[in-house]
């Protein structure tokens, strides 16, 4: 960050050096006015003297912080409420993942098995402390409405990369179950439709969470420009038409985001919760399964594991158990709803999204827009 000063609190600070160390504090820092950080990795203790000198540090500088406290310290500066005036952080254990198990992979990180007890999911983005922060503030609050959720529960360093730490003992994802017996299929599809109806009927108070209608409008306003007149009205209509529920949604509920612990299933990866319409959660599942496989079959199993034969009975499996029905012409008509929203979020991020392969991206677009173009003229509504 530009205008930002980090200086080192060092060995133990208690009343016999406090002056001196101040003193010399003052003259690295100098007339620095900005964003300060104290650095206390090598910082073995700090006494009231010390803290004095923190003090009066930050009224110099009041965006004053410290990072890397070892836990002793940082239990020092939390009793004498020193977190609650100003941002401390403690440091984080280092951990490696040579030689670990991929078992699951997102958009936004990698999940690695470390041991038997225990996964790390490393995260992708080199500042992700504020995203592993909402995650875990995420997977608590669905913990507390019943959902069955892993928590995270520590905070690591990967290299240069942050992760969170889950204790999932021998837990294996629905993806691996599936690959190891695909007769499971059916079974497991029929489990995953229970924690997807704990999830829609956990009602939240409005602004709660992310809004997902309000992301799909973006999908479509977007898509308009490139469909013709009509159906990117229609489209564009019948998103907005969509009722303003306050269910919650997972965002990214898939095979590799179930896990069996000891015969009981948890989900993971819980920095996609949002609320809205359930016909949102189908779209995202109906991509999972079946949209970004819809120009090369083999991105399923890339993605997820399993053949696409497998990932379509999923679907259909997924969509028979929570409605209830086996009538064709109504599951049909709930997976055209389902594919409008999916494929108008696939038309946006290919043609925003730089990809090499050109004449993979244009043949995707033209299957997006076709598909449309096919399917939202015959659409009154796109909810259930």
């Amino acid at each position: 960050m530009l205008n930002e000063l980090t200086v080192k609190l060092q060995g133990r600070i208690s009343s016999s050096n406090a002056a001196e160390v101040e003193e010399s504090l003052r003259k690295e820092i100098g007339d620095f006015k900005e964003n300060l950080t104290l650095d206390a990795s090598d910082l073995e203790y700090i006494s009231s003297a010390g803290l004095r000198v923190v003090l009066r540090l930050k009224k110099d500088n009041p965006t004053t912080k410290i990072i890397n406290c070892s836990p002793e310290t940082y239990d020092i500066f939390d009793m004498t409420g020193f977190t609650e005036m100003m941002e401390i952080s403690k440091a984080y254990r280092k951990l490696s993942i040579d030689g670990c198990e991929v078992i699951g992979e997102g958009a936004n990180g990698k999940v690695y098995r470390i041991d038997d007890d225990t996964v790390v999911k490393v995260y992708k983005n080199h500042d992700a402390l504020d995203e592993i922060k909402n995650e875990r503030e995420l997977a608590r609050k669905a913990f507390v409405m019943g959902v069955p959720t892993a928590i995270p529960y520590d905070v690591v360093q990967v290299g240069d990369l942050y992760g969170s730490v889950f204790e999932l003992l021998n837990a294996k994802s629905f993806a691996k179950l599936m690959i190891a017996d695909p007769s499971q299929t059916e079974e497991l599809a029929k489990q995953s439709v229970e924690i997807l109806k704990t999830i829609h009927s956990t009602h939240l108070k409005p602004g709660e969470l992310p809004d997902k209608k309000a992301e799909a409008v973006v999908w479509a306003e977007f898509c308009r420009d490139y469909l013709p007149a009509d159906v990117g009205e229609k489209l564009v209509a019948l998103v907005k038409a969509v009722p303003d529920t306050l269910n919650m949604l997972h965002g990214d509920y898939h095979i590799k985001n179930i896990m069996r612990q000891n015969g009981e299933n948890l989900l993971i990866d819980m920095d996609t919760l949002a609320m809205g319409h359930p016909v949102f959660e189908f779209s995202a599942i109906f991509a999972a399964y079946v949209g970004f496989s819809c120009i090369d079959p083999e991105n399923v199993e890339k993605f997820l594991g399993i053949k696409k034969e497998s990932a379509g009975l999923f679907w259909r499996t997924t969509l028979k158990e929570y409605f209830g029905t086996d009538d064709a012409e109504k599951l049909q008509e709930i997976e055209n709803m389902s594919a409008i929203i999916c494929y108008a979020r696939i038309l946006r991020r290919t043609i925003r999204k730089a990809k090499e392969d050109e004449d993979y991206k244009a043949r995707l677009v033209e299957f997006c827009k076709n598909t449309l173009c096919e399917l939202v003229p015959k659409t009154e509504k796109l909810y259930f």
